[in-house]
């Protein structure tokens, strides 16, 4: 009996995977694996319903705690951003991967397989994984050059209950951090998007009054929303539906694969858009101007290995270990306004600040400003230099 094991989402593409895997790659036994990083629970209810529908096994997955602990936190740490996007499904596949590699290994399995095409980042970010292990790695969308219309007539023909559609229509992807809308008319790059598309944030023009949030860090990470101890999920979860009603969390994104190619990508996410910025103004309060010039070096460079799914790199562990250390002092409380699409960091404090107002403050005389007469002479010395060279 050879068996393999595949990534179910409950849409077109893995759904038509099921009995391709038996009828063009002979496998007898397909086992299905839903991971719930966050998605609606109806999408949950649905694709494991159909899962069991179609497979011969089926497993789902409660990986939220897990996906905020082990890959969002760290985000947020490094304030995690590739070219402006918030790396929300970026961060879940590999968790996925790897949630997959062990029912695999749980049940003997020969092969694994996923429903990615061969354009796109994902069937990187699983087969970095996947290719791990001494499985085989099937991947039917790409290896057999699928296309939609093919999908739904093949779906249709063999009775897979999955709704489906001819018309040229936008794909969403949706976890805790981030919902992605992409493809159909979206695709061009000079089409304003269908305000329908839009489902966490309300339209910035009729978000309501200003409102004031207080996020309270410890080690990096957020621990508390106005005052209220929360766990990760929920403060997350919370945050997704304050700041969505006001309009906050909508990027429109050019955006480098990869692979080399450019695509359009728009994305929701008002929590990690306010947890983003609250983290990196706390951060602006508590380290040095060294550490902060440096960790912007560091971060971007992390994001970039998040990106592409190389969350196993010896160097993404390198660099994690020196965002952790930074964080050490990243604690305190930072007060953000909710306005129409926009979360402005009002307030901010930590018992690590290196702020001292009494030093700065032009009421002062703590400071003997004829000190700095000296460092003056010499600031931009070498500038005048090859100034007078080159009279």
């Amino acid at each position: 009996m050879k068996t393999v094991v595949l990534a179910y989402s409950g849409g077109l593409d893995t759904s038509v995977c099921i009995p391709l895997l038996k009828e063009r790659y002979n496998y007898d036994r397909v086992i299905t694996v839903v991971a719930d990083v966050g998605q609606p629970a109806s999408e949950i209810d649905d694709a494991t319903k159909r899962a069991k529908t179609l497979a011969d096994e089926h497993y789902t997955l409660d990986l939220k705690n897990e996906f905020v602990d082990g890959y969002l936190f760290p985000s947020i740490k490094a304030n995690g951003l590739y070219e402006g996007y918030v790396l929300g499904t970026a961060l879940a596949r590999p968790l996925i991967a790897k949630k997959i590699v062990e029912v695999a290994e749980s049940v003997n399995a020969d092969a694994l397989a996923h429903g990615c095409t061969g354009k796109g980042n994902d069937q990187l970010r699983f087969e970095v994984v996947f290719r791990a292990t001494d499985l085989d790695v099937v991947a039917p969308m790409r290896d057999m050059n699928l296309t939609r219309e093919w999908e739904i007539d093949y779906a249709l023909d063999r009775g897979i209950p999955v709704p489906v559609s001819r018309e040229k229509i936008w794909s969403v992807d949706e976890n805790l951090w981030s919902r992605s809308i992409e493809g159909g008319e979206l695709e061009d790059p000079y089409v304003i998007p269908p305000e329908e598309i839009y489902e966490w944030t309300t339209t910035p023009a009729e978000a309501p009054d200003p409102e004031i949030v207080k996020l309270t860090f410890e080690n990096g990470v957020p621990i508390s929303l106005n005052g209220t101890a929360m766990d990760g999920v929920s403060l997350i979860a919370k945050l997704n539906r304050i700041g969505g009603a006001h309009g906050i969390g909508r990027s429109d994104n050019i955006e480098d694969r990869v692979l080399g190619l450019k695509a359009r990508e728009i994305y929701e996410h008002p929590a990690a858009t306010i947890l983003l910025s609250a983290h990196r103004d706390l951060e602006s309060l508590v380290l040095t101007r060294g550490e902060l010039r440096f960790k912007a070096m560091v971060d971007a460079a992390w994001a970039e290995l998040a990106y592409m799914g190389l969350v196993d790199d010896p160097l993404y562990a390198d660099l994690s270990a020196f965002i952790n250390e930074t964080q050490k002092r990243v604690a305190g409380d930072v007060k953000l306004r909710l306005y129409k699409g926009s979360a402005t960091v009002v307030a901010r404090r930590s018992d690590f600040a290196l702020y001292s107002e009494e030093l700065v403050s032009f009421g002062e005389s703590s400071i003997n400003q004829k000190d700095s007469e000296g460092f003056s002479k010499y600031h931009g010395f070498q500038a005048r230099l090859v100034q007078k060279t080159m009279k």
